[in-house]
C-alpha cells in the first residue's frame, strides 16, 4: 500500500465526524422505539394512577438503559456480529433456541398491540373502522422495510424520532404544578403496594426491553457493512477511538430521548389525568381523555404521536425478530441485502407483521396482550441480560476492547434490578 493510501486509510479510522447529526443513528432509532405505543399505554397509566409520584423512575432506567444498550452495541461493533450470533457461538444452542423463540412471540404479540393503538388513535382524528387502518399501517411498514435500501429507510428512521417531540410540546398548553412536579422526582410518595410495585415493574420492563438489544447490536453491525471503510473492530482496532466515542455520544443522546419523553408522558397524564381522577388503559383512552380536559391540540398531538411512534417502532420489533432468528439460524441477514439474497430473514420480518396484523383481527384483548408481552419481556430479559454481560466481559470474545469499569458495574446493576422487576411480577396487586 502506498504512502498516501495508507495516510487516507488513517484519515478515515481516526476522524471523528464533524457533525453531530451525523453520530446520531442506531442509539437515537433505538431510544425512539422505545416508545412506542404500548409505552406510551405504561406511562400513561403511571401519571394517571400515582401522579407525579412514578417520574423518579425515568431517573433510574436513564442509566441502567444506557448501560446495557452501550454493552450491546460495543458488541455489535467490536465483534461484527449481532448478539444471536455471538450467541450461537458460545452459548449451548438450547439456551439460544428458547430465548429466540420467546423474543418471536413477545415482539409478535407487541406488533399487535402496537397496531391496535394506532389504529385506535387513527379512528380518533379521521374516524372509520381501527381494521383498515391496521392493515394499512402494519403493511406499509412491511413494505417499506423489505423495499426500500437500508441507508435510505435508516435515514428516515432517525428522521422519524422527531414525532416524539409531540409529546414535550404536549406539556406547553397545560397546566403544570412544578412544585409537585419537583417533589415527586426528589421525594415522591411511595406506596407499598402491590399495584405500586407492578407499575414500577411495568415502567422498567418498558424501557428494558430484549428486543432493544438485539436491534442496535445489529445495527452497528449494518453500518459496518455500508461503510466500506469500516469494520470489525477486532479486525480494526485503529478505529475504536472514533467508533466507541460515536456509540457513547449516540447512546446516551437515543436513551435521553427515550426516558425524557417517558418522563413528559407520565408528567403530561399526571397533570390532566390524575388531578381529574381519571383512569385510563390504552394510549388512545388517554388522548381520548385528554381532549375535554387538555383541548383539541394536546389531544391531535396526542394522537399523532401514538401513530408516529408505532411507525416507528414496529419496523424495530420486526427487525429483531428477524436478525434474532437468522443469526441463530446461520441466515444471511441484513437489511441491506436484496429479497432473494436473504429470503429466510425476510420472512420472518413479513410473519412477524402479518402475525401481529391477523392477531389484530381476531379481536384480542390489548390490554391483556401488553400484560402478557410485559411479563412475556420482563421474562426474557433477566437471562438475555445476564449472557450479553458475560460475553461483554470476555477477553475471549472482546478482546482489548471487553466491556471494564463503570459500565461493567452499572451494566451488572441494571440486571440484577431487572431480575429483582421479573420477580415483581408475580407480586400479588392491591
Amino acid at each position: 500500500m502506498s504512502k498516501e493510501a495508507l495516510d487516507a486509510d488513517l484519515v478515515i479510522e481516526g476522524t471523528p465526524e464533524r457533525s453531530w447529526t451525523k453520530r446520531l443513528g442506531p442509539g437515537l432509532i433505538t431510544g425512539a422505539a422505545d416508545d412506542d405505543p404500548s409505552g406510551i399505554a405504561t406511562y400513561s397509566q403511571a401519571g394517571a394512577q400515582f401522579g407525579y409520584n412514578l417520574l423518579w423512575t425515568i431517573l433510574l432506567t436513564y442509566p441502567l438503559m444506557v448501560a446495557i444498550q452501550m454493552i450491546s452495541a460495543r458488541m455489535g461493533r467490536v465483534t461484527g456480529r449481532g448478539l444471536a450470533t455471538n450467541l450461537r457461538r458460545h452459548y449451548p444452542a438450547q439456551i439460544l433456541y428458547g430465548a429466540v423463540m420467546v423474543l418471536l412471540i413477545a415482539n409478535t404479540i407487541n406488533i399487535a398491540a402496537d397496531l391496535a393503538a394506532m389504529g385506535a388513535a387513527a379512528r380518533l382524528v379521521l374516524g372509520g373502522p381501527v381494521q383498515i387502518y391496521v392493515a394499512l399501517f402494519g403493511t406499509l411498514t412491511l413494505l417499506l422495510q423489505v423495499f426500500v435500501p437500508y441507508e435510505r429507510y435508516a435515514s428516515f428512521l432517525k428522521w422519524l424520532t422527531l414525532v416524539l417531540l409531540a409529546y414535550v410540546a404536549i406539556v406547553f398548553v397545560l397546566p403544570i404544578d412544578w412544585k409537585a412536579v419537583g417533589l415527586g422526582i426528589v421525594a415522591p410518595h411511595i406506596e407499598f403496594s402491590g399495584h405500586y410495585l407492578i407499575t414500577v415493574v411495568a415502567v422498567l420492563g418498558t424501557t428494558i426491553s430484549p428486543y432493544l438489544f438485539f436491534w442496535q447490536a445489529s445495527q452497528e453491525v449494518e453500518e459496518i457493512r455500508s461503510e466500506p471503510a469500516q469494520d470489525a473492530l477486532l479486525k480494526a482496532p485503529k478505529q475504536a477511538h472514533t467508533q466507541l466515542g460515536r456509540i457513547r455520544f449516540d447512546t446516551w443522546v437515543g436513551m435521553a430521548m427515550s426516558n425524557g419523553v417517558a418522563f413528559f408522558i407520565i408528567l403530561a397524564a399526571a397533570a390532566t389525568l390524575h388531578v381529574h381522577h381519571i383512569s385510563v388503559t390504552t394510549s388512545a383512552d388517554a388522548a381520548s381523555a385528554l381532549k375535554p380536559i387538555a383541548g383539541p391540540f394536546a389531544f391531535l398531538l396526542f394522537s399523532l404521536g401514538i401513530i408516529g411512534t408505532g411507525m416507528l417502532a414496529l419496523p424495530v420489533l420486526a427487525g429483531s425478530a428477524a436478525y434474532a432468528a437468522a443469526g441463530t439460524m446461520k441466515w444471511p441477514n441484513s437489511l441491506s441485502l436484496q429479497v432473494n439474497l436473504a429470503k429466510q430473514f425476510y420472512a420472518v420480518i413479513a410473519i412477524a407483521m402479518l402475525g401481529g396484523i391477523i392477531l389484530t383481527f381476531l379481536h384480542f384483548d390489548p390490554i391483556e396482550a401488553l400484560y402478557w408481552s410485559a411479563v412475556v419481556n420482563g421474562l426474557a430479559a433477566v437471562p438475555i441480560m445476564v449472557l450479553v454481560m458475560l460475553m461483554a466481559t470476555r477477553p475471549d470474545i472482546m478482546g482489548d476492547f471487553a466491556v471494564t469499569g463503570w459500565l461493567r458495574w452499572i451494566g451488572w446493576a441494571a440486571t440484577g434490578i431487572m431480575a429483582l422487576a421479573a420477580v415483581g411480577m408475580f407480586w400479588p396487586a392491591g
